[in-house]
């Protein structure tokens, strides 16, 4: 179980520094637009529009951070009212069917990606716009990553086994 959590913890990690490089890049940018418009009378014709991308970055990156906290979005209304045992099954059962969810939303990105590089387009500055959507796909694989291993650590609670050996 050691080696399922080490490998929790560092992509927790790795996606924080993300998520603060993008939370830090749209303050500065929004804070230097409010700036620029209202002392200078100008601003950066790009600037919304990356901070909206960034925002949908942002989104993911902490949907996937939530996942691996269990802060998603669960009913535990029956869970109350159920022995412990049952609760774990019911919680991995949980968890397998959100990665199904997972897989087949970025299953649909990718489609959706595949259809937005083939319309054209451009984001900012001549970047096509399909970039700025890029992280959908990635988003859902990494919230199914993480619900894979909850799956794999309750599994391994419920069995007994202390996983030390993984």
């Amino acid at each position: 179980m050691t080696f399922v959590r080490s490998l929790d913890r560092l992509l927790i990690k790795i996606e924080s520094a993300f998520l603060v490089l993008f939370l830090g890049t749209m303050i500065v940018l929004a804070f230097t637009q409010v700036v620029l418009r209202n002392l200078f009378d100008t601003g950066f014709l790009w600037g919304d529009t990356l901070v909206r991308h960034l925002v949908l970055w942002a989104g993911f990156t902490g949907a996937a951070i939530a996942t691996s906290e269990e802060r998603h979005i669960s009913i535990d209304a029956l869970t109350k009212f159920i022995s412990p045992r049952v609760k774990s099954v019911v919680q991995i059962l949980t968890n397998l069917f959100a990665v199904i969810v997972c897989c087949l939303l970025a299953q649909a990105a990718l489609t959706f990606l595949s259809a937005e590089k083939e319309a054209g387009g451009s984001l900012i500055l001549s970047v096509p716009s399909w970039i700025g959507l890029i992280v959908i796909a990635p988003g859902y694989s990494l919230m199914a990553l993480h619900f894979v291993l909850k799956v794999i650590e309750d599994a391994m609670k419920m069995s007994g086994a202390s996983g030390e050996a993984l």
